[in-house]
């Protein structure tokens, strides 16, 4: 098992869960943030620290799409072990729905 970010994610990119990770797994995007499946320890402490509920147990059914994007950008994406702000209208997106269709970059973020 491991866990994923998914598109709740985008356009909020809160950074609580990089804080909290102690193997460094996180890896950002222009907007969003993602996990390296073959880094995470399945520990767990990274998910309720996401104020936008992005970050799900892969043993939830449903999640292909963002096991996909997870590992392919995690070796694209530069690594994040610390907490930034998250950007100033993260709260507008919060908990809208087809985000990834409306607003998915694949540009890197700066990382650390």
């Amino acid at each position: 098992m491991t866990y994923v970010v998914t598109d709740a994610c985008i356009r909020c990119k809160y950074m609580d869960c990089v804080e909290v990770c102690p193997v460094d797994c996180f890896y950002e995007g222009d907007n969003m943030l993602v996990i390296n499946p073959n880094e995470c320890i399945d520990c767990g402490v990274c998910e309720p620290e996401c104020p936008a509920e992005a970050i799900l147990p892969d043993t939830e059914g449903g999640l292909e799409k963002w096991q996909e994007l997870n590992a392919t950008f995690s070796a694209q994406w530069p690594n994040i072990t610390r907490k930034r702000e998250a950007p100033a209208d993260a709260d507008e997106f919060k908990g809208q729905d087809g985000k990834y269709d409306k607003y998915f970059s694949a540009e890197p973020g700066q990382g650390d």
